[in-house]
């Protein structure tokens, strides 16, 4: 596996959002250029953008809520400003810029709720290849619906943030009662957030062809899983204790429309999907993703190089199948991309697929194994989308898994 890792670079072209303090002040709301931190409620206590009819108390902010309620037309406006203004550096006073390194980034979304989808169909693949007959890998209903299930919000927590080893009910022999104990299947799954910028109404279905306005952008996104625990307990309802224990994301917040030239063709999808479904450009980002696992005290390396684009329901889909039942999406909603796997073994996007559910081990470089992840361990997921000297980052996503409480 390879073990060299590119560090983040924050270009014009990108101007994510994000919230940050330092040394204990108020939150704000800013941006990211280079390694330097915009702060936006100073540009507008400067009167920077005066004239788009924002209050500056939108930029004073624990979330970036407020700031996304102001519609795409002033949010896109922000954003096409600040990349004038932030092309010499030297023309903005010194007091709208900190140092990444001396700021504290925050969780950028008040997340109200959280939906994770199945849309990877390498990643379904493979699951079911372990768990069920090969020839069949695929549930009858996962090729005509985008499959997903409702999370937990109040568990997702940004980049920086660890965690403690759960706690459950596992059982690895069925023909003898469960026990109670700290999982041994720890376990990454490798995601996108998409996050939503504009609400419908009760009753109202979000066609698929207009899906995309109601996205504000994207986070790297890592719903960490308890393999043992969520074999016993998933059947007949799904994921619970299992996945509600800890997620994880990235502190910023890339735009919808920064990756517009980054869109590739989504795989064509056989039988064909019903009327509801069925878009007229259908479309992926090409988001490269990287994982890397770092040992407590040794060399990290990558386990996973995967892409965004490796979706066969696409986030327009999954917006409107999420809503064709008339349910109401609101600012601020997370939606899961699910782990997200392509057709190679190091594109793997979860530990149960790269090790083969612990039959194929990780050996590190210190010789040591990894079939699921210990204590003390650190994953670092990282993505970038890149093309014709244009570089779209997001930053990374670093967790720590601390021994169980």
């Amino acid at each position: 596996m390879n073990t060299e890792s590119q560090k983040a670079s924050f270009t014009i072209d990108n101007i994510p959002f994000g919230i940050f303090s330092v040394n204990n002040s108020p939150k704000r709301v800013a941006t990211i250029i280079g390694n330097q931190v915009v702060d936006l409620f100073e540009l507008a206590n400067l009167r920077y953008f005066d004239g788009f009819g924002i209050d500056k108390k939108v930029f004073e902010n624990e979330f970036l809520n407020d700031f996304i309620a102001l519609g795409k037309t002033k949010t896109n406006a922000v954003r096409k400003h600040l990349q004038i203004l932030l092309k010499d550096l030297k023309n903005l006073p010194r007091t709208v810029f900190h140092a990444d390194d001396l700021t504290e980034l925050h969780l950028p979304i008040r997340i109200g709720d959280y939906t994770d989808f199945y849309s990877s169909e390498q990643h379904a693949t493979n699951v079911g290849s372990m768990f069920r007959d090969p020839k069949n890998a695929l549930l009858p209903n996962w090729k005509h619906v985008p499959v997903a299930y409702h999370g937990r919000s109040s568990s997702i927590f940004v980049s920086g943030k660890n965690f403690h080893r759960p706690k459950g009910q596992v059982n690895n022999d069925e023909t003898k009662s469960p026990i109670f104990a700290p999982t041994s299947r720890l376990d990454i799954e490798l995601e996108m957030a998409t996050i939503i910028g504009k609400g419908n109404e009760i009753g109202d279905s979000i066609n698929v062809n207009q899906a995309e306005d109601y996205v504000f952008g994207f986070q790297l996104f890592n719903d960490w899983s308890a393999r043992d625990i969520q074999k016993w307990e998933y059947v007949p309802l799904g994921p619970f204790l299992a996945k509600n224990f800890f997620s994880s994301v990235s502190p910023w917040v890339v735009t919808i429309e920064a990756l517009e030239d980054f869109r590739v063709p989504a795989p064509e999808q056989n039988p064909v999907v019903l009327p509801y479904l069925t878009e007229k450009n259908r479309f992926n980002f090409d988001v490269k993703l990287e994982v890397t696992l770092q040992p407590k005290g040794g060399k990290s390396i990558i386990i996973s190089n995967s892409n965004f684009k490796n979706m066969y329901w696409t986030v327009a889909q999954q917006v409107a199948h999420h809503t064709v039942n008339g349910c109401n999406l609101n600012i601020g909603d997370l939606l899961g991309s699910g782990t997200i796997s392509g057709n190679k073994p190091e594109s793997f996007g979860s530990l149960l697929e790269i090790t083969w559910g612990g039959k194929n081990p990780i050996i590190l470089l210190d010789g040591a194994e990894r079939r699921f992840l210990e204590d003390f361990d650190t994953i670092i997921i990282s993505g970038f989308a890149e093309k014709e000297g244009k570089r779209i980052d997001f930053g990374e996503v670093r967790t720590m898994v601390l021994p169980t409480k």
